[in-house]
């Protein structure tokens, strides 16, 4: 598989800094247009250079979209029909706990997520928050991070954090 990370963040320099970083350490195109730009065409313009270089897979990033900020959930749905995603994964951190569970039920009620990926599982004291978003989402968690580089995306095991739930296993 080919990747590439698409910056549609355009209102937070930060979050440009290190999705270049990311790029960088992986070898990978980043897309970005100037700060305060449009997300949409940000992404439109990643999936294009993708299928004109060969590439398999577009990572997306966009503004930390809060489920109460209708504005910025409307520019999630046009970005969901412009570019017609094969795989909508919504991204949160679990140590948010219900507030995480609330922003994935709005987001799968706006626009239906495929799956689900919780960091911030090393700083959270078991998780619960993975079984309420896959029940609440009918979605699977497909990844945990439990630290701040790349080899630290871990697959979810639904075993394993049942688990912890339940002290049986080490957090």
């Amino acid at each position: 598989m080919v990747w590439q990370i698409s910056d549609g963040e355009i209102h937070r320099n930060i979050f440009c800094h290190c999705a270049l970083k990311a790029g960088v350490s992986l070898d990978l195109k980043v897309v970005k247009h100037k700060t305060g730009g449009d997300p949409e065409a940000v992404i439109f313009d990643a999936v294009e250079y993708a299928k004109a270089h060969n590439k398999d897979i577009v990572l997306a990033d966009t503004a930390r979209r809060r489920h109460t900020n209708f504005n910025l959930m409307d520019q999630m749905r046009k970005i969901v029909r412009v570019t017609k995603l094969d795989l909508l994964i919504f991204v949160d951190e679990a140590i948010t706990g219900n507030a995480a569970v609330e922003r994935a039920r709005l987001f799968n009620e706006s626009v239906p997520i495929d799956a689900t990926i919780l960091t911030k599982t090393d700083a959270d004291a078991k998780g619960g928050s993975a079984i309420s978003i896959a029940y609440i989402t009918g979605k699977p968690v497909l990844f945990l991070g439990i630290g701040q580089t790349c080899p630290d995306l871990v697959k979810f095991e639904p075993e394993r954090l049942v688990d912890r739930l339940m002290g049986e296993a080490e957090a």
